[in-house]
């Protein structure tokens, strides 16, 4: 599996580039995981809905193909986009989600940060406190979008809307809850463990 970090990239770019890249893949085409960080961006799912954008903002709104509700994107959030072939590992979505909650939370546990699951909920939480987000999009049995992590990142523009469409979610980040931490080192360390459990899924 192939790893690129992108760095700072815009967001509709890089899911042209996402798009792209799943349109253009055969059945040889091996897999990548993308990690990036993204300008401040709210990004709605196919599922979001008006009402969970809590006022008005100058943070541009993209309305996107992947599952989901509402979330925000800005630097210091670790981005890793999941560009997976799964009818070729023969999995299905549900276990490619688990997939990447298992290796957020061995990430976590690696830092000394226990972190839990909600049911019904998507993503990774610390103390009820969601610090990662996932949303896929599936086209001819391959992935792309992925996950965010929160890093080191101004969370205030979370409280504008209702996170994943959850009133009232709190939310937090790997630096408030560890010290010495770098958004790359994180990215390198996640991407690695997230390969590694896909492959021998």
């Amino acid at each position: 599996m192939k790893i690129i970090n992108l760095g700072l990239q815009d967001y509709t770019q890089t899911w042209d580039a996402m798009k792209n890249f799943t349109q253009a893949r055969d059945v040889n085409t091996e897999d990548e995981l993308w990690t990036v960080e993204h300008s401040s961006v709210f990004t709605q799912g196919i599922s979001s809905k008006t009402e969970h954008l809590l006022e008005n903002s100058n943070v541009p709104i993209v309305d996107t193909d992947r599952g989901g509700q509402i979330t925000y994107h800005g630097p210091g959030q670790l981005i890793v986009y999941c560009l997976i072939d799964l009818k070729r590992l023969g999995i299905g979505v549900k276990k490619m989600v688990s997939l990447i909650e298992i290796s957020i939370m061995d990430l976590l546990t690696a830092h000394s940060i226990e972190s839990h699951l909600k049911d019904g909920a998507p993503g990774v939480y610390v103390d009820g406190a969601k610090i990662a987000a996932l949303g896929l999009k599936v086209k001819n049995g391959r992935t792309y979008h992925g996950l965010s992590l929160n890093v080191d990142m101004d969370l205030s523009p979370f409280r504008q809307i209702n996170p994943c469409g959850y009133q009232g979610l709190k939310v937090t980040q790997l630096s408030d809850l560890t010290d010495n931490i770098n958004l790359d080192t994180i990215a390198n360390e996640l991407s690695q463990i997230l390969a590694n459990h896909v492959t021998r899924h």
